[in-house]
């Protein structure tokens, strides 16, 4: 039988250095998905991104794969050529 991406994490999450990792990368993971999924949502690939940003679509493309961190001027950057505002919180920790 094969287990579920969720029951994978389920078990990996028990580990606490995995837990702690898997904590510390979700702001990044989520800008990367909230960047991806909103281009993609608005039906634009990163070469019409690009072109409405003024940012390189390698650079775009870097973004969403991770291997580029994006400055908060990038993030603005990229927020106004999707219609979008850039908004940023902080909220409290979630007790595990």
């Amino acid at each position: 039988m094969m287990r579920s991406l969720d029951d994978v994490k389920k078990e990996l999450m028990k580990d606490p250095e995995f837990a702690k990792e898997y904590e510390a990368i979700q702001p990044e993971m989520n800008i990367i998905r909230a960047i991806a999924d909103t281009r993609i949502s608005q039906n634009l690939t990163q070469k019409e991104l690009a072109k409405r940003t003024g940012i390189n679509q390698a650079d775009i493309s870097k973004l969403e794969n991770g291997t580029r961190n994006p400055t908060l001027n990038l993030l603005k950057r990229l927020a106004d050529g999707m219609g979008m505002v850039l908004k940023i919180e902080f909220v409290p920790k979630q007790k595990i």
